[in-house]
């Protein structure tokens, strides 16, 4: 039997934190794991690609809204 590295980076809580804090720049992560199959690796990839999507999508309607709100609040202002 193969023996894996021990790694912090290899750990499953590091990649946890990692895809938290710098979200799909941790892929590189998941794909140096050696614990890791092809396949589990494609749909972790996919996965995040997704939800960076999404949550870019969302950070962008969020930031219209809020560009919105703040011209109502200056045309009341002035």
């Amino acid at each position: 039997m193969k023996k894996l590295p021990k790694e912090w980076y290899f750990k499953t809580s590091a990649l946890i934190i990692a895809f938290l804090c710098i979200g799909p720049f941790a892929l590189p992560l998941v794909w140096l794991n050696p614990r890791f199959s092809k396949k589990s690796k494609i749909i972790i990839s996919v996965i995040v690609i997704i939800l960076t999507y999404f949550l870019g999508i969302m950070l962008a309607n969020s930031i219209k809204s809020i560009s919105k709100y703040y011209q109502q609040l200056n045309q009341f202002t002035f």
